[in-house]
């Protein structure tokens, strides 16, 4: 008696019956791939974003070169690094988010060693393009393509907890990064800490980054005609929501960063250096706060009208640190501030998943980032301008207010509904 099509019966009875665990579960796969993002963050941040602050005093210590000449370089890390994230969700496509991982840790690892060997200008910039190509593998627009494979519902939530690990590399990661270049000196300490991001990541890139799983929507976009890369960028450029969307967070994002670096330097003349290093501590730190109590409810909210909100409570914030030189309020300005500076890197992969068509979330999530990196890399150097022309940082912080307002109102034109 044959028992194939009872074997086959079974099979499909077993299969058909098989119920994955939710996003909402704890024991959900995706979590796991959550910590892995977090600690990608912490590396990401630690040695591209806060990391060039670093690079910048030690290099001044040890060559004496002027601060433009290393701003400069700084500048075209972010510029060229935004050109390569554009790319980055064509690369996941293509290689597979654990590949991606473990190449953009092992590239950011050697840019780290690069800087830390530079001994003439051009090699300054030739260790940042290195730096530029690890930044794209480990920052943003990976993060949030690769958690989009594996969350749906809950991808605001695992984004939000995943970025934690951007404010980590920042309060933890630099410390870090610092005593280790007191204890080695520069070169050994670039190195060593390059062999710790990959001593940590690639293991627990290869053993918890697995294949993701095929959601819901996923499939339904399998089985259509997906539009190219190509299509999706040139329709996302006449389309009023994206061009919303893109403009207004790239337009804080500019005024954000160029606030936060010129900080310390506004309040040292104001309430002095110790003062000052306590009000960005706790700027940091309310970033965090902001970032976790928003991922309970961030799935659930009107999410341009947060973005609204966050984009006025920080022009609030700036007008009283213009306009106010008590201690306390300046502490408490810089904490409202902070609130909200790390959902502006959360909200615009939210709102393109919510509005747009799921088979374009990596591609417009990539776009997005590279037009606020391109953006905000200027931003330094403007506030920098418009306070040497002004003789004070009323000026520019007036014009960073301004900025936030138009972004506030700018978000929530809507357009026409995309399809992408």
């Amino acid at each position: 008696m044959d028992t194939r099509p009872l074997r086959e019966n079974k099979n499909n009875m077993d299969a058909s019956s098989y119920t994955p665990v939710p996003e909402t579960s704890i024991h959900y796969d995706g979590w796991r791939i959550v910590a892995v993002c977090f600690l990608l963050a912490t590396f990401g941040w630690a040695f591209g974003f806060y990391g060039q602050s670093v690079y910048v005093a030690e290099l001044q210590r040890l060559h004496g070169w002027p601060a433009s000449l290393i701003s400069s370089a700084t500048t075209f890390f972010y510029l060229f690094g935004a050109a390569l994230v554009a790319f980055i969700s064509e690369a996941i496509k293509a290689a597979g988010p654990r590949n991606c991982m473990i190449a953009g840790a092992l590239v950011m690892a050697a840019g780290g060693v690069a800087i830390g060997q530079v001994r003439e200008p051009w090699q300054l910039y030739l260790a940042n393009a290195v730096l530029a190509f690890g930044w794209a593998g480990t920052s943003l627009g990976m993060i949030t393509n690769t958690l989009g494979l594996w969350f749906d519902k809950k991808r605001g939530m695992a984004i939000s907890l995943a970025l934690n690990g951007a404010s980590f590399g920042g309060i933890v990661g630099v410390p870090l990064l610092i005593a280790a270049i007191g204890h080695f000196g520069f070169p050994g300490g670039m190195t060593a800490a390059a062999i710790a991001l990959v001593v940590l990541m690639v293991p627990l890139a290869l053993i918890f980054v697995g294949k993701p799983p095929v959601l819901a929507h996923a499939a339904v976009a399998a089985a259509a005609d997906a539009p190219s890369s190509t299509q999706i960028r040139a329709r996302a450029f006449r389309d009023i929501a994206f061009l919303s969307v893109s403009s207004a967070f790239a337009l804080v994002l500019f005024a954000q960063v160029g606030f936060i670096v010129h900080l310390i330097s506004f309040l040292d003349s104001v309430i002095g250096r110790e003062r000052a290093a306590v009000a960005v501590a706790f700027l940091t730190a309310m970033a965090v706060v902001g970032r976790v109590l928003f991922s309970f409810v961030i799935d659930r909210m009107n999410q341009r009208l947060a973005s609204s909100l966050s984009f006025i409570s920080q022009a609030v914030a700036l007008a009283i640190i213009i306009n106010v030189h008590n201690d306390i309020a300046l502490i408490a300005a810089c904490a409202l501030f902070g609130f909200s500076v790390g959902n502006l890197i959360t909200l615009p992969a939210l709102i393109v998943q919510r509005e747009f068509d799921p088979r374009s979330f990596g591609v417009l999530v990539s776009l997005i980032t590279a037009i606020n990196q391109i953006t905000y890399a200027f931003g330094p150097g403007v506030v920098g301008l418009l306070r040497d022309f002004s003789g004070s940082y009323a000026l520019p912080f007036y014009c960073c207010i301004a900025i936030e307002l138009t972004a506030a109102g700018l978000i929530m034109v809507r357009g026409r509904k995309a399809a992408h």
